[in-house]
């Protein structure tokens, strides 16, 4: 049988459920939101069933800071802050964790996303099928012929398993690597990145094709004309 790693990316679901049921949240008998932690257990749940995961981890954030916040400090400044649901969501999680007998895996310093990106690199040709399970569109420059993205379902959706074709097609690239130069240009709001002044995804897409890359198109800056090179 071969080997199937699944690394979950835990902080992104739990928002992803617990936004879900925004709506008509899940509650214990004394009030206790379990929103997060229930969206959060049931794609457990349907992976464990329906994948035959071999080797499975769930990967959180801590509250240190980062490289990436010491090089921009602005770096996800404009977040809004916790919902106090999702906070006590968080040793929830760690409680079904020991409880099941999954690893757990937190390192200050690195993001889930850092973690994750490690693990599924270190696992290229060492015999594994790896999963990336998170809604997150960053974690498409990692994918690669044994690297996927699993988007869980959501709200009666099917599961969504992402490979090389499916990024590039959604892109409009040709290597998933070219992800990061397209958000690198675009920037990314919920990061509080802030990119190119006035490039969106299709400009952003356009130059990368036409280009391959930010270095790329550096390079080649004298080609663009008008509005383009001045923002450039």
């Amino acid at each position: 049988m071969s080997k199937r790693l699944f690394l979950l990316d835990g902080m992104a679901l739990l928002y992803r459920a617990h936004f879900a049921f925004i709506k008509a949240p899940i509650r214990t008998s004394d009030g206790l939101n379990t929103s997060a932690l229930y969206g959060f257990a049931n794609a457990l749940l349907d992976i464990l069933k329906n994948q035959s995961p071999t080797h499975l981890a769930v990967v959180l954030d801590t509250s240190a800071p980062t490289p990436r916040h010491e090089i921009f400090p602005e770096y996800k400044a404009k977040r809004e802050e916790m919902p106090e649901d999702l906070v006590t969501a968080i040793p929830q999680l760690y409680r079904l964790c020991a409880a099941m007998q999954i690893p757990l895996l937190t390192r200050d310093g690195y993001e889930a996303d850092d973690i994750i990106g490690i693990l599924a690199k270190r696992s290229e040709g060492q015999g594994y099928e790896t999963f990336m399970v998170t809604p997150d569109k960053d974690f498409g420059q990692l994918v690669s012929e044994t690297v996927k993205i699993y988007k869980p379902g959501r709200q009666g959706a099917d599961t969504e398993i992402l490979g090389v074709k499916e990024i590039c097609e959604r892109w409009g690239i040709e290597r998933p690597e070219q992800v990061v130069d397209i958000l690198a240009i675009m920037g990314d709001a919920v990061d509080n990145i802030p990119g190119i002044p006035g490039f969106g995804e299709k400009t952003a897409t356009s130059l990368i094709q036409q280009y391959g890359s930010v270095e790329n198109l550096i390079a080649n800056a004298a080609n663009l004309k008008g509005k383009m090179i001045m923002r450039l």
